[in-house]
């Protein structure tokens, strides 16, 4: 019944990462045995402060609508938030509650994309940048990346790419799937370009803030570059720093014609997030930070395992990441080899179809962040996991030939 659809949905796919958890969750219900590192949320438990601030809040009555922005006590949570963690100051009218951070992202363009508009998108990219703009009549414009370049965004690529088109730039920092961070000088490099082109606005995704590791600190854009922020959008919220993906609560900061731009669009859409998740993010975010920290030094300690263990299999290489939760591990020197059955793996995506198939691990393909030939392995997932995964990952590439 294509006939009936539209357009704008014929021409985007569902999101991959999403349906490969997906496939995972449906092959366990058949019975399989699956080491499932695709999922893209942390595996830890809501932290119990603020399970008790949702059950404060649903036996108090608070749930009913909200102001569309989100509660007072939230945006002004928010805005501590901000200062506290990022020293930037932000204004009650400059921030927005949402039902998670990729609602924020699609409202956002939504408001400002008109038909003929470009945004630009480096790869790898998180995989709903470029099907957002496309659902909202815009063009992605692909900046390729370059795993030498520690899959950062270059400024001459960035000035090479922009047009009198071009409505926006999306920063992804710690990025999503590479775990790349942006350092202050990366940052102000990308800044000179910009403040050439007044006319583009900056989305900065900074979702994965709280997981950075080593030496690698996360800054934010419009710290370093303060003139930046009137066409700046910050992008964050408590699905992954405070373990809360299934409560949907995202917030966007930036200034006030284009968080009113959002707040109108939502209006009409999902009026407000849950009364409950709000009140639970207002705990998260102005409440105790300790669970962070801890959350933090697990990841650490399974980020540096995982890392161990891929060091030890041929075939397989990867750039350490500075941040997120992820490994994007270079693949193309099992390109062109036969699977035990005879099939010659041409592409990451077989290479991830062999994996699920034959040894139950399940991962996704760098094609679905635009870049090839690599695969996703996430590590928010136990120790134990890790190492029985990577003992998959290792026995099919010693078996193919």
């Amino acid at each position: 019944m294509k006939h009936f659809l539209s357009d704008r949905v014929l021409g985007i796919a569902p999101s991959p990462s999403i349906a490969a958890n997906a496939l995972v969750t449906e092959l366990r219900a058949q019975g399989r045995d699956i080491v499932n590192f695709t999922v893209g949320e942390p595996d830890f438990d809501t932290p119990a402060h603020i399970l008790a601030a949702a059950g404060q809040a649903m036996h108090s009555g608070d749930t009913h609508y909200t102001p569309t922005t989100g509660t007072l006590a939230l945006r002004q949570a928010i805005c501590l938030k901000l200062q506290r963690d990022n020293d930037l100051a932000y204004g009650l009218d400059e921030v927005v509650a949402g039902c998670g951070g990729k609602h924020i992202i699609y409202h956002a363009l939504a408001a400002t994309l008109n038909r003929g508009d470009e945004v630009i998108v480096h790869t790898p990219y998180w995989v709903s940048y470029p099907d957002i703009a496309r659902l909202n009549d815009a063009t992605p414009v692909i900046i390729p990346g370059d795993e030498s370049l520690g899959f950062k965004l270059s400024p001459d690529a960035l000035e090479q790419a922009i047009t009198p088109r071009t409505k926006w730039v999306i920063l992804n920092s710690p990025n999503n799937p590479s775990g790349a961070v942006y350092s202050e000088a990366d940052l102000q490099a990308l800044a000179q370009v910009l403040r050439r082109h007044p006319h583009v606005l900056i989305m900065a995704d900074e979702i994965y803030e709280h997981f950075v590791y080593g030496e690698a600190r996360h800054v934010p854009l419009t710290r370093l570059a303060p003139d930046l922020k009137p066409r700046t959008l910050i992008v964050n919220g408590a699905s992954k720093g405070y373990a809360m993906t299934g409560w949907r609560l995202g917030f966007g900061a930036g200034p006030t014609w284009l968080i009113a731009a959002i707040a109108k669009l939502l209006s009409q859409t999902t009026t407000c997030p849950s009364s409950l998740s709000q009140a639970a993010a207002v705990a998260a975010f102005a409440g105790d930070q300790a669970p962070i920290a801890a959350m933090r030094e697990e990841y650490q300690q399974r980020h540096a395992r995982m890392l161990t263990l891929l060091a030890g299999i041929p075939g397989v290489s990867c750039t350490p990441p500075d941040g997120a939760f992820y490994v994007f591990a270079n693949v193309s020197a099992l390109m062109g080899k036969l699977t035990p059955q005879g099939d010659r793996l041409d592409s990451d995506t077989q290479l991830v179809d062999y994996l699920l198939r034959d040894y139950g691990l399940a991962t996704v393909s760098g094609a679905a962040y635009g870049m090839s030939p690599y695969v996703r392995l996430s590590f928010a997932s136990s120790l134990e996991a890790i190492e029985e995964g990577c003992r998959r990952l290792k026995d099919a590439c010693r078996d193919l030939r």
